[in-house]
Parts: structure tokens; sequence; C-alpha cells
């Protein structure tokens, strides 16, 4: 029965990795249009001035706890969005690659980050990806979490990545993380686009529970290191050189009037489907 389902999800992934190609630059969209990159640059952060998550973290929900109930509830909770655009956001989401990346914030900033038009905010939001990330390594080594479909046998986003992403822990979620920093950062550099970007940063977390990659906990924790990690960055001079040029660069950008780099009606769309 297992292998049943985990062949007709196979196929259906196939089908939706297609549909958020087209709709929302998906996962390998962007190498398929122009040249993308998983290479990782360093961040702004020295390994001994990232936050300490074994400090600030407390360990992921025990066994029959009421945190453990409340994660279990909320995954399968999301395994009624498989069929939407939501997934398909959920699945996009899951690309930290450039630039398909730099296109996140496309619709809640209306407007885009290219390496082209806004080099140093492009380059700003890969290394400090680095630093957000790595922030989590630690504890999600020392913890060595499960991830939801390791436990709970259901499909997953990109299914070929399973025996890979099993390898690392799930607590607290690196990709969440990211996508947090990333928006705190924005929403600075942006501030009266702040409360989209923030939801945008919001649902970028909850994709990891759409893909049943993570864990609610995961998610909930990932942000609280991102946090960390941006009150880390503000004490970096270069960090806060290249956001005032960031600033700068945004400005110039609007002034052109250039539009967002992803479909913004279908995203839209896709984050008025709750997940859970």
């Amino acid at each position: 029965m297992f292998q049943h389902k985990w062949l007709v999800h196979c196929t259906m992934f196939l089908v939706i990795v297609l549909a958020g190609s087209l709709l929302f630059g998906g996962v390998g969209a962007a190498a398929a249009t122009t040249a993308s990159t998983t290479v990782k640059l360093t961040g702004y952060l020295s390994k001994s001035e990232l936050p300490d998550g074994m400090m600030i973290l407390p360990p992921p929900p025990a066994e029959g706890s009421a945190a453990m109930s409340l994660d279990e509830d909320v995954a399968s909770r999301t395994f009624g969005v498989r069929d939407t655009a939501r997934f398909e956001l959920a699945l996009s989401d899951y690309d930290l690659s450039f630039p398909h990346a730099a296109g996140v914030y496309s619709c809640s900033l209306n407007a885009p980050i290219t390496e082209k038009d806004t080099p140093v905010l492009y380059r700003l939001l890969r290394r400090v990806r680095t630093d957000s990330s790595d922030a989590t390594k630690v504890a999600k080594s020392y913890y060595q979490r499960p991830r939801p479909f390791m436990v709970n046998g259901e499909p997953m986003c990109a299914p070929e990545t399973a025996k890979e992403l099993a390898k690392g822990g799930s607590y607290p979620s690196g990709h969440t993380a990211i996508g947090w920093t990333w928006a705190l950062i924005l929403a600075e550099i942006s501030p009266a686009d702040a409360d989209a970007i923030l939801l945008r940063g919001r649902a970028y977390g909850e994709s990891r529970n759409v893909c049943n990659h993570h864990w609610y906990s995961d998610v909930e924790w990932g942000r609280v290191m991102a946090a960390a990690t941006v009150a880390r960055l503000h004490t970096k001079p270069e960090f806060l050189a290249d956001l005032a040029t960031a600033k700068a660069e945004l400005a110039a950008v609007r002034a052109k009037g250039l539009a967002p780099t992803r479909n913004c009606a279908v995203e839209a769309a896709a984050l008025s489907i709750q997940p859970y």
C-alpha cells in the first residue's frame, strides 16, 4: 500500500514540478532559463560570532508531549493541500539556488531583486543565507531529530532528496531560518512593505510543513535563530554598509518602474490557501 501511494505521489510530483516551474519559477526552473547556482558565499559572521543554538533553543518536543501532539496535528492538516497551488508554492520555496531564491520576496516588495539591477542586495541575500543556515547547524547535528516524512511515512516535496534530507536533523529548520532572515532584512530595507514581506516570510516557513520536511516546532524555532542571526549581523559594519547600499538600489529599481519577477496574482492565490 505504501509503495503504491509513493508511486502515485511521485507521478503527481512531476506534474506539480512542471506547473510550479511555470507559475512560481519552481525547483529547477531557474536553471532552465538562466545560470543557476547553489554555491554558498562566505557569510558576514565568523563561526565564533554565530548565535549559539544550543544555548538559545530548548530541546525539541519529547514523544508524548503536548508540543509533539501539536507537531503531529499540524503535519496531518497540511496533507489536505497537496493537490493545490499551495503545494506548488512550497515546492518552489524549497529551491534555495540563485537567481530563483532572489525572487521569493519580489511580489511583496513589488520590485525585482536581480544580480543585474540590485547587485549588492542580491549578494547580501546570498551571504546572509550562509549565516542563518550555519547558525542552525550545531543544534541540528546535536539533536538529529527525525523529519516528519521519516516518522509518518507520508509523501514529501522532492522525494528524490529524501535520502539526503534524512541525514540532516529536522530541528531547527534551516530553510525557515534563511527565509525569516531575508524577511527581517527586507522589511528593514523597505519598511512601507514590511507587513507584506513578513507575511511572505511566515508562509515561507509554513512551506516547510507543507513539504513534510519539518515539524511545526522546527519552523517556530527556526525563526528564533533567524532573529538572533539578524541581531548579530547588525553588529557588523560591512553588513550595515551593504544594507545602506541595498536600500539605494531598491529605490533606483522602483524609480525605473521595474516589475516583480514572479506571477504575483498566482502567488497571492496560493498564499490564500491556509495549510493548517
